[in-house]
């Protein structure tokens, strides 16, 4: 899959796509629903989102609420067979575009589109203005197709970016599953932390979360993917998501203990798959009863991901 930065200059061989256009924000069974349609026209598969998500433009200081981060979404784009990923830098100049305007100059002029497909409630343009309908009569004009997905639903409830946020706030990641189509994850860089549990002999993999929607604080049976370095692989393990109460620490942190693993993972990326809540979060008297309790959550996680395809 090859990633754009910008909708200009691109050569002609990089033009004339058939484009998912959206945010893609965890990649859903809705999102994949419009991908489907996309894929179904005979021209290269391509995928048109923004970086960062205009929600984050608009309202910096809102709380985070993305379910992935950028390379999250790209490697789960690449996995659903999308050659073209086209993520354009959500500014002021993006910002302020009208509909008609953003139609000619990024979709005709920028990407020489051969087809858009959408979901069922897009909006676009400065102001949303942009539907649609707008959508499908600039198509008639300028000689691209236009497809309008239908909004797809799971136990009575639209699939969307918003109730998988619920279900993992809840403590509940296999209804989140259901909804995704694929386990909810958490990607990054492995970074160094305070080492506590190397010391208690359970080395963690450290991940940021800054800017992520945080799923319910506590203690996660998890498939890890090592998606860099010389142990690259699939392993399984307990992950700890919380703000470390028992060290009097209060910022999010997330903490990923792999099953029979051995090695340095500093400055690798990892994708942790978060399959069953264990617990939440919890404060202990001493070292002994964090041990304790850390060893019952390991077996637990094993107890579990062996039946977990």
């Amino acid at each position: 899959m090859r990633t754009y930065k910008d909708w200009n200059w691109l050569d002609a061989a990089d033009r004339g796509a058939s484009v998912a256009l959206g945010n893609f924000d965890g990649v859903h069974l809705g999102h994949q629903a419009v991908i489907a349609h996309a894929a179904k026209v005979p021209a290269p598969l391509g995928i048109l989102t923004f970086e960062p998500h205009p929600r984050q433009f608009f309202n910096p200081s809102a709380p985070p609420f993305r379910l992935m981060n950028s390379e999250a979404r790209a490697h789960r784009l690449e996995k659903l067979g999308v050659e073209r990923l086209y993520e354009l830098p959500f500014d002021v100049r993006l910002a302020s575009m009208e509909a008609d305007r953003f139609v000619q100059e990024v979709l005709v002029d920028g990407l020489g589109v051969a087809h858009v497909t959408v979901g069922g409630d897009f909006c676009f343009g400065a102001g949303r203005k942009g539907t649609v309908g707008t959508l499908r009569a600039a198509g008639e004009r300028h000689g691209f197709g236009v497809t309008v997905a239908d909004i797809v639903r799971f136990e009575g409830l639209d699939i969307s970016s918003t109730n998988i946020r619920v279900a993992l706030s809840e403590g509940r990641p296999r209804d989140a599953q259901k909804m995704l189509g694929h386990w909810h994850r958490i990607e990054g860089e492995i970074v160094h932390g305070e080492k506590r549990g190397r010391e208690l002999g359970y080395p963690t993999a450290n991940m940021g979360v800054e800017g992520l929607h945080l799923p319910k604080l506590g203690v996660y049976a998890v498939k890890v993917d090592v998606l860099t370095g010389p142990q690259a692989g699939s392993y399984q393990g307990a992950a700890s998501l919380g703000v470390r109460p028992m060290f009097g620490e209060n910022l999010p942190n997330f903490e990923t203990f792999l099953f029979d693993f051995r090695g340095d993972l500093y400055g690798q990326h990892l994708s942790v798959a978060l399959v069953d809540y264990l617990r939440p979060e919890m404060k202990f008297d001493g070292l002994p009863a964090l041990m304790t309790q850390m060893a019952a959550d390991c077996e637990r996680a094993k107890e579990i991901l062996a039946r977990t395809p």
